[in-house]
């Protein structure tokens, strides 16, 4: 009997590439995050297909993936605590309790990739099992492996989860804090921050007002706070502090916060085209 091989992916190449793309799936975005443990799954199912038409189009791009913990981290960590440390035996109970419920979800967007007539080649690489830290501060994340993913038209995929840590015994690191660190070393062309909003707005909760441009020394108006969901890594004034660090430590690189509700703003975001908020080093 003979075996024979399967086609290899149209999305598997090892020719070089003109452009790096970062892009995370909020947690708000991808699960009900005012219910716990409930994932998006049509609407993940989306998100991703769309990122395989754009590849598919635009096949000298990588993407690097991330994504939220929404309702499934959030409430876990907020139950216990786990992004202030990790002190004692509960304190280790809900480290590991975070860590279930994030990997959940995590294995819910690996599962989605692959329910496509062209499977997304996503390879996990869950920050728990690799990145230690000191003060929320990553000490050591060996990145071969992601970087030989990349170079050969794999798709990373990075969420947020627990990690080790010299001072605290153990934290949660975000997405973007993720980002944050890899953006250091890959220099990406691109970030794309999908949520529920349209952008950043400025005169939230109105949201009516979204602002176009930040940059690295914007100060935030009093109005943005943190969404009214659990959020323990600081929602959405976090989450643009953190990515004009990005645009400081890779000067070069563009940020957009964006809709991923509407998937005509996802593949305008995608193709670059100007929606939601720029975030950029000047």
């Amino acid at each position: 009997m003979t075996t024979h091989l399967p086609n290899i992916s149209p999305f598997i190449s090892s020719k070089p590439y003109s452009e790096l793309v970062f892009i995370k799936l909020g947690g708000s975005l991808i699960t009900d995050k005012d219910k716990p443990l409930q994932a998006q799954t049509d609407l993940i199912l989306d998100l991703l297909n769309q990122l395989g038409v754009f590849l598919i189009q635009y096949p000298e791009t990588r993407v690097l993936l991330g994504h939220g913990s929404g309702s499934f981290g959030h409430y876990m960590a907020k139950l216990y605590g786990t992004r202030d440390g990790v002190r004692d035996e509960m304190g280790w109970q809900g480290y590991h309790d975070v860590w279930r419920k994030a990997r959940e979800l995590h294995d819910i967007v690996l599962a989605c990739g692959l329910d496509f007539d062209l499977p997304l080649p996503l390879i996990s690489f869950p920050p728990s099992a690799s990145v230690s830290a000191s003060n929320r501060q990553i000490t050591t994340w060996n990145l071969e492996p992601m970087t030989t993913a990349i170079d050969n038209g794999l798709i990373p995929v990075v969420y947020g989860d627990v990690v080790y840590d010299d001072q605290l015994g153990g934290t949660i690191l975000s997405t973007e804090e993720l980002f944050v660190d890899l953006a250091s070393v890959f220099k990406p062309e691109r970030v794309l921050l999908f949520g529920k909003t349209d952008g950043v707005y400025e005169d939230f909760p109105n949201s009516q007002k979204i602002i176009s441009h930040i940059n690295s020394e914007t100060e935030l108006p009093q109005t943005l706070k943190e969404s009214d969901s659990p959020d323990v890594t600081g929602g959405m004034v976090e989450k643009v502090r953190l990515m004009q660090k990005l645009c400081a430590l890779s000067p070069e690189t563009e940020v957009r916060i964006c809709s991923g509700s509407d998937m005509s703003q996802m593949m305008d975001a995608l193709i670059g085209k100007e929606v939601g908020t720029l975030i950029t080093h000047k």
